[in-house]
């Protein structure tokens, strides 16, 4: 595994991987607006911060096309905002007002844009992996060139549906790339004593899906391998999984003080940070200090601004309850 202050790489892309680091930042700078709103009494509900896992959601999703699908968690911020979803119109949707993502009504666990393929964050572990699969096999049906990306955590692969969605989707062999994201922890229980075996990648494998384990915090081998596999999915190749160890640096939600971790594991994993490593291995290849810097800023720049507006903008009125709700038909009180 590559960290901070190993040997240069050699042929570096640095401007493919300056705009990854461009997003990584934005994803860092957004999650921690997020939990000051939640401090300061502006989000209503629980925020499961992906400070740490940057390098998943960059890694993926910008090797997508703008067309391709997305299904994401609770833990979903990262992926939405990787996906080219609007940071102001998703921090309007934290603070519950209007010119959210979902009009103010879904929070952080319901956020969705369909306009950039992401099809919705889910406050179900594992729920989205069928959602994934169903709308891998309508593309499939219909003949379309688009692929689905599927971001599950490690906690998920214990549940139901991810058998049921992994065994679905090579059994009609559908356009979809599952992605392990193991942050080592199912909330605030370590997820190696909940897993027999060796876990997400053998268990595809088992189904006939090829599979690889990666460094989910080096976000050049992500880039890379995230960008081959994409493209063999799109091909036609079928299902594929990549099973990627990452860490997240705060508690399963952000008033989880992760008090059941060891502060050695929590140090240790402040030294394999994405952000820094990729930083590293960009100013290895040249990229000037002041440049970095200035990647960074722009990015507390532009979440400072995000927040400032969502604060400022009105809730939606009580008139608009009652919209987007789905009414087909007529309740029946009598079933028979």
């Amino acid at each position: 595994m590559t960290q901070a202050g190993d040997a240069p790489r050699r042929n570096l892309d640095v401007a493919r991987l300056s705009a990854h680091l461009a997003t990584m930042w934005r994803i860092r700078a957004f999650e921690e607006a997020a939990i000051r709103g939640l401090k300061d009494g502006l989000v209503l509900g629980a925020i499961h911060p992906s400070i740490g896992q940057e390098a998943v959601a960059t890694g993926v999703c910008l090797n997508l096309d703008r067309a391709d699908l997305l299904l994401s968690t609770h833990r979903g911020h990262g992926h939405t905002l990787a996906k080219g979803a609007d940071a102001g119109a998703m921090m309007r949707e934290l603070f519950g007002r209007e010119g959210g993502t979902c009009g103010g009504k879904g929070g952080s666990m319901h956020i969705a844009d369909f306009g950039v393929g992401m099809l919705g964050a889910n406050g179900v572990v594992g729920a989205n992996i069928p959602i994934a699969v169903g709308a891998a096999h309508a593309v499939k049906l219909r003949g379309g060139s688009e692929i689905v990306a599927c971001l599950f955590g490690d906690g998920a692969i214990n549940r139901g549906p991810f058998l049921e969605g992994l065994n679905w989707a090579k059994v009609f062999d559908l356009p979809v790339l599952f992605v392990c994201e193991d942050n080592t922890w199912s909330a605030t229980t370590r997820t190696a004593d909940l897993t027999a075996g060796e876990g997400a990648a053998a268990r595809a494998r088992s189904l006939g899906i090829p599979a690889q384990m990666l460094d989910g915090n080096d976000a050049i081998a992500l880039d890379e391998a995230a960008r081959a596999e994409i493209a063999t999915v799109r091909a036609g190749g079928g299902p594929r999984l990549l099973h990627v160890k990452t860490y997240r640096l705060t508690g399963h939600t952000a008033a989880d003080a992760a008090g059941y971790r060891d502060p050695a594991e929590v140090e240790a994993a402040h030294g394999r940070d994405p952000i820094a490593r990729l930083a590293a291995a960009l100013a290895q290849a040249g990229v000037p200090a002041e440049r970095l810097e200035a990647t960074r800023a722009d990015a507390y720049a532009e979440m400072e601004r995000v927040y400032d507006d969502a604060r400022a903008a009105p809730f939606p009125p009580a008139s608009g309850a009652y919209e987007d709700v789905q009414d087909i038909g007529h309740p029946r009180e009598r079933a028979f």
